[in-house]
């Protein structure tokens, strides 16, 4: 190794030395490669094609202020159908955030301006994509992200899990990483059912609820916590870890069960008797889209929480369209899966547009959004993966009729096209 006094720029890329990039010396006087090319040509090597140098910018500043809400949007547009606006909101939160850990990296001038968190708060149906959004985007960054249900946290002292334990999670996903699991993600799901008693307080002692809002402030705003390596309750003369929550991005999703009346109640609060005009707007407009503070106040969040979740989207309830279009459309699609299943053990699987309908009918009515696809399909093709090593070079067609009964599934020796 070199004095690393004496590097000016890697070999490569012509990046000059900073404090938060690493070289490494060559064999020869004066050849150097930064770590940001050692990460790209790991990718090279293994075939990922998302290597590329963006203005000769080392990945640790790409990443995180190259790459445009635009592009995002675009990752997930493979992944997630419809939900255009939420999307679109989400991406320009996920940007500003990195931009701002980046701004704090590389600002060497006096300036007094702080960037504030560009905390997530998500609001839709189950089923519409809130965890998906956040999985796609912290694969893609490659930040580590860690999934908690809120309703398995309590207040401290009582039985259930620390609000702490959010960052240990995510500590272990980093693999003990503290320095990557601060510029982690933390998905808080299920965040409406820690919704206080009412919006006034009552007498009952709400130990999973307006306390659980209380703890979350300190860590969601950014501070410096202790926490325990390995989870569980703090305790004395117990070693503890110490991570810095200011660039860790939090995103809370939930259903928000019967918040709609609630918006529907103070967008029609005006009208007087049966007002019909009005009755007309209030029933075009997408209700969950008119959600404002005071509703979510009224449905029991804590004002000081909401204010730490700036940018609140929402997802629109998913239509029978649009769970046709992900059961085949996105990079990762079930049907997509299924066929690759079934590929390995040599049979053919193919689904007509007929069945495809009817399978997301079912789900529709069932009322449990893209999530219950997966039960659909697996109740639907029980019988046949059970059998599937003994049908080798046959053809599995799935109609209609195989979906309304599971018995007339068509299986065949003669190869179909697929075209």
């Amino acid at each position: 190794m070199k004095d690393s006094q004496n590097i000016d720029s890697c070999s490569f890329c012509d990046i000059e030395r900073k404090k938060h990039i690493k070289f490494i010396a060559g064999s020869k006087p004066d050849i150097f490669i930064c770590d940001n090319c050692i990460s790209n040509i790991n990718k090279l090597i293994s075939g990922d094609d998302n290597f590329a140098l963006v203005n000769n910018e080392p990945e640790a500043n790409k990443d995180f202020n190259q790459i445009a809400p635009k592009k995002l949007k675009e990752i997930l547009d493979k992944y997630i159908i419809g939900q255009d606006m939420a999307k679109k909101s989400f991406c320009v939160g996920i940007y500003n955030h990195y931009k701002r850990i980046n701004n704090k990296i590389s600002n060497d001038k006096d300036d007094d301006t702080e960037l504030s968190k560009s905390n997530i708060l998500l609001i839709g149906p189950t089923g519409s994509g809130k965890t998906l959004m956040a999985q796609t985007m912290a694969k893609h960054l490659d930040v580590p992200l860690s999934i908690t249900d809120a309703t398995n946290l309590t207040e401290a002292g009582y039985v259930g899990e620390d609000v702490e334990n959010v960052l240990t999670k995510l500590v272990q996903t980093a693999d003990g990483d503290i320095e990557k699991a601060q510029k982690g993600i933390i998905f808080i799901d299920e965040i409406d059912k820690i919704a206080r008693l009412g919006e006034n307080r009552s007498i009952t002692r709400d130990v999973s609820g307006e306390g659980v809002q209380q703890a979350l402030l300190k860590i969601i705003e950014g501070s410096v916590v202790n926490i325990p390596p390995k989870g569980g309750r703090k305790h004395p003369n117990q070693d503890f870890l110490q991570i810095d929550t200011s660039n860790i991005l939090f995103i809370c999703g939930g259903s928000f069960d019967g918040i709609e009346q609630d918006i529907l109640n103070r967008l029609g609060k005006s009208s007087v008797g049966f007002n019909t005009d009005n009755a007309k707007k209030i029933s075009n407009l997408n209700i969950i889209e008119e959600i404002e503070t005071q509703d979510l106040v009224s449905y029991g969040l804590i004002p000081e929480l909401i204010g730490r979740l700036p940018v609140v989207t929402t997802l629109n309830k998913i239509t029978q369209k649009d769970m046709e279009k992900i059961l085949v459309e996105p990079k990762n699609s079930l049907i997509k899966q299924y066929i690759k299943l079934f590929s390995l053990d040599d049979v053919t699987l193919v689904f007509e547009k007929d069945a495809i309908k009817e399978i997301a009918s079912i789900a529709i009515k069932r009322k449990v959004g893209a999530r219950g696809l997966r039960t659909i399909l697996e109740n639907l093709m029980l019988d046949t993966m059970y059998n599937l090593p003994e049908l080798k070079d046959h053809d599995v067609i799935i109609s209609k009729e195989s979906v309304i009964d599971n018995g007339s599934i068509k299986i065949t020796n003669n190869k179909i096209s697929t075209a």
